[in-house]
């Protein structure tokens, strides 16, 4: 029977996939999704809350995935997980692999929807963003979570959304929270320093006509005391170029903050979100890798927090 769900979930990955880098943004979450749940990937992990409202609009909506037998008394440590489709597609329910991956490895993991293109533009995603960060922090210890333990991660534009958050605190200010709050940020195949835009390309018309165009970039926000960044990268990204990572890293280092930089040798901007499902493990240790920065960042809580 475990052969036949294989095979099964073979198909699906290859009529998903098969068609080359974009279907990740179509219909291949999906198909990572329902090869979980075949596999029985989903055992360890719960979805405790479906669609739960975070804000007023119709995508300011998230779901809650914990380890399973989560009590309310829990403290666990808390993952935001913000989904990619270069901020045009993307929907927290095709992202159940990532929670409950996450979720498996002793994390609560918020994976929220946020305003995407044409509804959303630059900075509406990242104001959906933060906002569903200051609402984890607001709330999640009704669910088992720790506020004084939250960290974000995000696989391409959701990787830009979750580092944007912490290096540039005026998102999270003007959320009713503070960047602090972020104890550390995992970042799988992001866009950091992608100036200029390709006139009529995809972050061109959702970054829209931003001036100076620096203040889309999240290399301009490099400081010291930014939460630590783990940015994992493949070398065959031919989607958002690993130099993306590779700067970030040195610029944050540059300027004395913490910045880990893990490349993936022949990996691709795919590889990198595919990996964290059971199934397609096998591409490398990003689940692994990512785990071991994550509860490094989070083993210590924020003192301020109740």
């Amino acid at each position: 029977m475990r052969l036949i769900k294989f095979l099964i979930v073979v198909g699906l990955l290859v009529l998903f996939f098969g068609g080359g880098t974009r279907m990740i943004l179509a219909g291949g979450a999906k198909s990572l999704n329902l090869g979980d749940k075949l596999l029985g990937d989903g055992d360890g992990a719960t979805l405790q809350v479906a669609g739960q409202p975070y804000g007023s609009g119709d995508r300011n909506k998230l779901n809650i995935w914990v380890p399973t037998g989560t009590k309310q008394g829990d403290r666990l440590p808390v993952l935001v997980f913000l989904y990619g489709g270069g901020w045009y597609s993307g929907a927290r329910d095709d992202y159940g692999f990532a929670g409950r991956a996450f979720a498996k490895q002793g994390f609560l993991v918020v994976i929220p929807d946020y305003r995407i293109v044409p509804e959303g533009h630059w900075p509406d995603f990242l104001q959906d963003s933060a906002a569903a960060v200051a609402w984890t922090e607001r709330h999640i210890a009704a669910y088992g979570g720790d506020p004084g333990r939250i960290a974000l991660s995000g696989h391409s534009a959701g990787a830009y959304n979750a580092v944007m958050l912490a290096l540039d605190p005026q998102w999270m200010k003007a959320a009713g929270s503070d960047a602090s709050v972020i104890r550390g940020v995992a970042a799988l195949a992001g866009p950091y320093d992608f100036l200029p835009f390709e006139k009529g390309g995809r972050a061109d018309v959702a970054m829209g006509d931003i001036r100076p165009a620096e203040r889309t970039q999240p290399i301009h926000f490099v400081r010291a005391d930014a939460p630590p960044l783990w940015l994992g990268h493949g070398t065959a990204d031919t989607v958002v170029r690993v130099r993306n990572s590779q700067n970030l890293a040195a610029a944050l280092q540059r300027a004395g903050g913490s910045a880990t930089l893990r490349t993936y040798e022949g990996l691709s901007h795919n590889d990198l979100v595919m990996a964290l499902t059971g199934p397609l493990a096998y591409k490398g240790p990003i689940l692994s890798d990512a785990t071991d920065f994550l509860r490094g960042a989070t083993a210590r809580r924020l003192s301020a927090a109740p």
